[in-house]
């Protein structure tokens, strides 16, 4: 067991059964006598294995039989790109809502490729919550609406996502897939890297409906298409084998723990129990409107900037790691990803009371 609680904000805490499945294929993958590092991505093997992942991610997040999967490289980072490429035809207009650090990129990317309309930001609040509906301008026939679902450095979390009718809803969910319900139906376009909740970094989930495929330019470069990567399965190149067989294994530890569902109920938990302390005290402040308070990442500040340091410092010697805020918005931030047991956060719980308690 570990001795240790990991509260990085990515690349995050992995369940404990999954990295001593994966210590095993390491040596030995599928009784092949070769490491999982070097297994053929054409072997029947990984075929096999990857067969098995794309099913079982429709199975824990309900996707519909007209979305494709896709295990693609580049992180989220490259679909602020390929989005854009694939889905922003000439003459049309992108809707994108500003909500932070990640939404910005996005943003940013997408406007090299054709025209963005910035639907609603919240930048002159400090991304402090996120926009009402009332708020937001939306292009009626628009290409596309970019949201992100979570924000990891500001700590703000969509609880009701867009109503978007007929314009296909984009989602960045790096980090907050798979950590409560939701009707993919409602979404053109979901990808997240894999490095929060869904495995190690280096591979990158798109959840893509169908007829949103094929659309790209007939100049856009291949690697770039959704097209051919939908037609050969994630493996029109060599794709990230170990990683992908991570996620493999992170779905499958998810539905031995009873699935989303389960896994919101105790997201639910774990979250209340840092809230409770932030809205009960005056030593700790959150910095977020509760009405968008993220459950994944809860960012707070102490009284001093020392005493935020002092606060790190200490919980680093109590096994509590990658607490430190980051350099954007300083402070403290809790990460709390689906693999980070409810123990973990109880005691950190604990932690923040015996260390205001300290200081009082």
């Amino acid at each position: 067991m570990r001795n240790v609680f990991i509260f990085n904000p990515g690349p995050s805490v992995l369940p404990e059964p999954v990295l001593e499945s994966t210590s095993k294929a390491v040596l030995n993958f599928a009784g092949t006598g070769m490491s999982i590092m070097e297994v053929s991505h054409r072997s029947k093997q990984f075929d096999a294995l990857l067969i098995e992942t794309v099913d079982l991610l429709k199975k824990v997040m309900e996707i519909p039989d007209n979305y494709k999967i896709l295990f693609l490289q580049g992180g989220a980072s490259l679909q602020f790109a390929m989005i854009p490429i694939n889905l922003l035809a000439a003459g049309k207009v992108a809707d994108y809502v500003d909500t932070g650090y990640f939404a910005t990129r996005a943003i940013k990317e997408a406007k090299l490729i054709g025209k963005v309309n910035v639907a609603a930001s919240t930048k002159d609040l400090s991304y402090t919550r996120l926009p009402a509906p009332a708020e937001l301008k939306l292009t009626k026939d628009a290409a596309y609406c970019h949201i992100t679902s979570n924000n990891t450095i500001y700590g703000t979390q969509w609880q009701t996502f867009p109503d978007t009718g007929d314009v296909p809803l984009v989602a960045d969910m790096s980090s907050d897939i798979m950590s409560r319900k939701i009707d993919v139906s409602k979404f053109g376009i979901i990808y997240a890297g894999a490095q929060k909740n869904m495995g190690p970094a280096g591979v990158t989930a798109v959840i893509i409906r169908e007829d949103l495929v094929g659309r790209a330019p007939e100049n856009t470069p291949t690697m770039l298409n959704y097209k051919p990567h939908v037609e050969n399965n994630s493996c029109y190149n060599t794709c990230p084998v170990t990683a992908i067989f991570v996620v493999h294994e992170v779905l499958k530890w998810l539905a031995d723990m009873g699935g989303v569902a389960e896994m919101e109920k105790v997201n639910n938990a774990k979250a209340k129990l840092i809230y409770d302390i932030l809205d009960s005290s005056t030593f700790y402040k959150g910095s977020v409107e509760k009405g968008s308070r993220s459950k994944m990442n809860i960012p707070f500040k102490l009284p001093t900037e020392e005493l935020d340091n002092e606060f790190v410092s200490a919980a680093s010697k109590k096994g509590f790691i990658g607490l430190k805020g980051h350099r954007a918005v300083g402070g403290i931030r809790a990460s709390m990803y689906n693999a980070l047991p409810l123990e973990g956060v109880q005691k950190l719980a604990d932690f923040m009371k015996e260390f205001e308690k300290s200081k009082s």
